[in-house]
């Protein structure tokens, strides 16, 4: 018999939710789209019949400890309210812990989802074998989580782990957050598509204009897919993100000195184009790093940057190992510790 957890991953286009047992072993999941246009309680009410179909299906081998959920936004951790969220339009000052909770009959969790993604990586991906560990998340946006003896650090107001607006470049590109030169300006998915419109429309870009005239959703996948081929204007964006991500975490390797800085979410796949920016700012920037970098800091990923972080004190700088389901994992975990 095997206690379990059901972690909910809320986004914008989709909503998805797992049942986890306590070994961390994915029992079922399930795949949704998020019809916010249908409006807030058709969303709960889909998440809430998928949750009901796995607590049924798996109390029979095992007791529920409860329903975490990953949120993308503000999160007001005493309320369990959505304060705010680009993504979920009319879901801000709404009570939706309580809400859930009462339909469920079960304790539920609200989280941001950037801290669930960094809570599943410490768990069971990058970071399972050190202490403390922060994580940079590069999707649409660029979000954080900061975890410290296995719990996610919330800060004074549940709001710590913005790294995606801290500055790289000041008086540069304007952010939604109404600063400037936001690291989120330049090594999002959506920087990364900005930047290379960008270079299209001085005429310099051949190939990156055959690519966004060819497909109507030119996506940083195929901007990364024309870098590893070589084309010059496409690995400078990457070395601009690169260098924008560098430059932050040689400001987290400075000021808090934890064993481990992961970079996850989609834009993480474009390792082999984003590091050499990455390590490049590390070394010029940050005097911790220098002092604590691992021989061979490019190969320090995955399970090697594992060995070596608990068999010395070096600072891993690595790629995320669980992917798009480092959240799920995350979001199941807070039942079972009471983060």
């Amino acid at each position: 018999m095997s206690n379990f957890a059901i972690g909910v991953d809320l986004g914008g286009t989709n909503l998805r939710i797992a049942a986890v047992n306590e070994e961390g072993r994915l029992l079922e999941k399930v795949t949704l789209g998020t019809k916010v246009a249908l409006g807030r309680d058709h969303v709960i009410n889909d998440m809430c019949d998928a949750i009901r179909h796995l607590s049924d299906k798996y109390q029979t081998s095992g007791r529920l400890l409860g329903v975490g959920i990953g949120v993308p936004g503000i999160i007001d951790m005493q309320t369990g309210m959505v304060r705010e969220s680009p993504n979920l339009p009319g879901w801000s000052d709404y009570p939706v812990r309580d809400e859930i909770e009462k339909r469920l009959q079960a304790p539920v969790i609200l989280e941001n989802d950037a801290n669930v993604a960094a809570l599943g990586e410490k768990w069971l991906g990058a970071g399972r074998h050190v202490g403390d560990m922060a994580m940079l998340t590069l999707g649409t946006g660029v979000g954080g989580g900061v975890i410290l003896n296995g719990k996610i650090w919330h800060g004074m107001t549940g709001m710590a782990g913005e790294f995606g607006h801290m500055t790289v470049e000041p008086g540069g590109h304007p952010c939604g957050c109404g600063n400037r030169g936001c690291v989120e300006q330049y090594a999002s998915a959506t920087a990364v598509v900005r930047m290379a419109r960008e270079a299209i429309a001085t005429g310099d870009a051949p190939e990156l204009a055959k690519a966004a005239s060819s497909d109507a959703e030119f996506s940083a996948k195929e901007i990364y897919n024309l870098a590893i081929q070589g084309d010059e204007q496409a690995k400078m964006i990457f070395r601009r993100a690169g260098r924008a991500l560098g430059i932050v975490l040689a400001g987290l390797v400075n000021g808090l000195n934890l064993e481990m800085y992961v970079i996850g979410g989609g834009v993480s796949s474009a390792w082999e184009a984003l590091s050499p920016g990455i390590f490049e700012q590390l070394r010029e920037r940050s005097m911790v790093y220098a002092a604590t970098a691992p021989s061979d800091p490019a190969s320090a990923t995955g399970a090697s940057a594992n060995v070596e972080a608990t068999g010395g004190r070096k600072t891993i700088i690595t790629r995320a190992l669980l992917g798009s389901d480092a959240g799920l994992f995350g979001a199941a975990r807070l039942p079972m510790t009471g983060v």
